[in-house]
């Protein structure tokens, strides 16, 4: 039985004991490893290319990395066991048998790369074996600036043995016009078939307004709901609700990293990236408001509680009609993709959530006891010193990482049949 959830605002006044997992070899990672004793160290290791062992009190794991892969941003499992992999400067890769093709897909359009913006999520269709359509978001260009973009979500259909999308167009295009470093975009189908679709805003340097997350008849700073051809559902909350974007089911994010369907509850978990701290965990409520840029439980990156660029507009944490978060965590640790582990490779970690940390350079996984509470923190893989940008369950139960760097990778975690730590 997975274990279940506190209702939101609970597990942020939780206690939490972060337990740090230890390697055992080689040598030169346990040394690397003492240099990064702080939670601000900048990821800045490189990574060895040989598998490493690691030990927690509950699970003993390898972690198998295969390098080759220039800033990866997400991930997508093929029936056939292949991976397709998203690369931030525009490139789709493909993974066969554990091993990186040399060449990548052919058929993504152009994309916008400035100032960290790029070729971003990546989900098929639930009905991929009937119809074989891959999901995808990026940046393209817009004409309002010349560093300004927005986000777009496309579909092509796979064809694996021309290695190419093919009938690729864009399904759908924001309007949220924006020049800053990195307005995320996550997607994700709901089990009804609709799609999930996040547009961020993460600094108020946007083209024409500052307070785009705020306002409803821009797309900026939204949760959207579209049908799986880019159309707008006819329950979505504000569909006849004048001066409100029909696709949009909730507004006030920052800059949302990651996306997981709760697998007991059916919620829809978000993980978010705050400002100078205040990155939050929140459940996604049709028309819910979660405050950004009004209210944060970060400051701007000057270190003053309000900033006019990249910090909240009041001092308040919270405020009528604002959701407040599950979990927030304060220094950052930029939250990025993750799970809720529902295979049987780690039994120990089963219903437990798996968080890819960015500054944080690590994993965390957040343990909830039998009554939904918050009991524990784990902070793992910290010795690698590697930003996690994606975390996902393989069909075989493993987990999978994606590392954000230039030199990036794919890390394979597999349990060790051994006795856990003591």
């Amino acid at each position: 039985m997975l274990k279940g959830i506190a209702p939101a605002g609970m597990l942020a006044v939780a206690m939490a004991v972060i337990v740090v997992g230890a390697p055992v070899a080689p040598a030169a990672a346990q040394q690397a490893a003492q240099r990064v004793n702080c939670p601000d160290c900048p990821p800045s290791g490189e990574l060895s290319p040989e598998p490493q062992v690691f030990h927690t009190q509950e699970q003993t794991f390898r972690v198998v990395p295969m390098k080759g892969l220039n800033r990866p941003w997400s991930l997508a499992f093929l029936p056939n066991g292949d991976m397709l992999i998203t690369e931030h400067d525009g490139q789709l890769r493909v993974v066969r048998d554990g091993v990186l093709d040399p060449e990548p897909l052919a058929g993504i359009p152009e994309v916008f790369t400035p100032r960290r913006k790029g070729l971003m999520d990546i989900a098929l269709h639930p009905r991929f074996e009937d119809n074989q359509f891959v999901y995808f978001t990026y940046h393209r260009a817009s004409p309002r600036h010349r560093l300004a973009a927005t986000t777009v979500l496309a579909r092509g259909k796979y064809e694996e043995g021309r290695g190419a999308l093919v009938e690729v167009r864009d399904l759908f295009v924001a309007d949220a016009d924006y020049m800053g470093a990195a307005q995320t975009s996550r997607i994700i189908f709901a089990p009804d078939g609709k799609l999930f679709m996040v547009v961020g805003q993460p600094a108020r340097y946007e083209v024409g307004s500052s307070d785009f997350a705020q306002d409803p008849s821009n797309h900026a700073g939204k949760m959207l709901r579209l049908n799986d051809d880019g159309s707008v559902p006819d329950d979505n909350p504000f569909v006849d609700t004048p001066g409100h974007r029909p696709e949009i089911y909730a507004l006030g994010i920052r800059n949302a990293n990651g996306l997981a369907w709760h697998p007991e509850t059916g919620e829809l978990w978000e993980t978010e990236n705050g400002p100078q701290g205040g990155d939050e965990v929140n459940i996604i409520r049709a028309g819910a408001n979660y405050g950004w840029p009004v209210v944060s439980y970060g400051r701007a990156y000057s270190g003053e509680l309000t900033g006019t660029h990249s910090g909240p507009q009041q001092t308040a944490r919270q405020a009528e009609g604002i959701e407040d978060p599950v979990f927030f965590w304060s220094p950052s640790i930029s939250p990025a993709g993750m799970i809720f582990y529902t295979g049987e490779q780690f039994p120990n970690w089963k219903g437990d959530l798996i968080v890819g940390a960015l500054r944080g350079a690590e994993i965390q996984r957040l343990i909830f006891n039998d009554r939904g509470l918050l009991v524990r923190q784990q902070s793992l893989l910290r010795e690698l010193r590697q930003r996690i940008r994606e975390v996902k369950q393989g069909p075989d139960g493993l987990i999978y990482l994606l590392t954000d760097e230039w030199d990036g990778a794919l890390l394979r975690l597999e349990p060790v049949d051994t006795e856990p730590a003591p």
